[in-house]
């Protein structure tokens, strides 16, 4: 069983995908967030802290969408242009998600990310049954 997950405060899908996906009633899968303005369709901020800020606040979206909350998250997958920026990523990633209970992530750099934005983040979460 599939639930499609769909909010006007993160940014509309652009292709054949949708914002998240909850199987099964308790799993959530956010498609990978970049740092648009869901009202604007502008990218927010020049430097990694901004847009990685950013994009987490539009997971944030699709999660409490989804009846979740971010405390819920169990893996991340960060994408980065530039590896350099991994700390100044991880500075805002750590004040969302915490050191002790973060959940667990992989960080990679790619070659190019959407609108050549500087981080995109995708997550897996749990939704507490009702």
């Amino acid at each position: 069983m599939r639930k499609i997950i769909q909010t006007d405060n993160a940014p509309a899908p652009v292709g054949p995908y949708n914002q998240g996906i909850v199987a099964n009633g308790a799993m959530l899968f956010v498609a990978g967030q970049i740092p648009l303005d869901a009202k604007t369709g502008e990218i927010v901020g020049t430097e990694v802290a901004t847009q990685t800020e950013k994009s987490i606040q539009n997971l944030i979206a699709v999660i409490e969408a989804a009846g979740s909350e971010l405390s819920q998250v169990v893996k991340t997958s960060v994408f980065l242009k530039d590896m350099n920026d991994f700390a100044a990523m991880n500075e805002v990633y750590a004040k969302h998600f915490g050191d002790q209970d973060a959940p667990a992530r992989a960080c990679v750099e790619v070659a190019r990310l959407p609108k050549d934005v500087l981080v995109e983040i995708e997550c897996i979460a749990m939704v507490p049954q009702a």
